[in-house]
């Protein structure tokens, strides 16, 4: 499976529109990555491409990565150590269990979309944007093996 050609130009458009919309209320970075297949726990993948990503350099170290493997329809969420100390426990699992609700109808873009829009709701609560706030990391999206 060709991960590039996993969402239409369109789908990637909503995407990228997603992040920056989240990104207005917020002073946390959120960024998806994709690839084909993940051989064990994709929250240990996750953490891999994190740091692969610089995602752990954020001023704040409030950086958010939504991954997804596409092949084996595996996915997670992982919030830098500024995110995790400030949040409480299974502060993501509603936003999974939201993006999962879409997977599983196989609409892939919409459930990320959201995910993406919530977990910005989410970050706003903790770390609202701030006026001299920068995008400290790019709002494409990573595209793996």
């Amino acid at each position: 499976m060709n991960v590039k050609n996993f969402f239409s130009k369109e789908q990637k458009e909503e995407i990228l529109k997603a992040i920056q919309a989240a990104e207005k209320d917020t002073s946390g970075e959120i960024r998806l990555h994709i690839e084909s297949s993940c051989k064990g726990e994709p929250l240990d993948r996750a953490v891999k491409v994190f740091e692969k990503l610089k995602m752990h350099k954020t001023h704040l170290h409030n950086g958010v990565l939504i991954y997804l493997a596409v092949k084996d329809r595996k996915f997670s969420i992982f919030g830098d150590e500024g995110i995790n100390k400030a949040v409480p426990e299974n502060f993501w699992e509603e936003v999974k269990e939201e993006m999962r609700a879409h997977f599983v109808k196989g609409d892939f873009a919409t459930g990320v979309s959201k995910g993406i829009r919530m977990a910005g709701q989410k970050l706003k609560e903790f770390f609202p944007y701030q006026q001299d706030d920068v995008n400290e990391l790019s709002d494409e999206i990573s595209i793996g093996d």
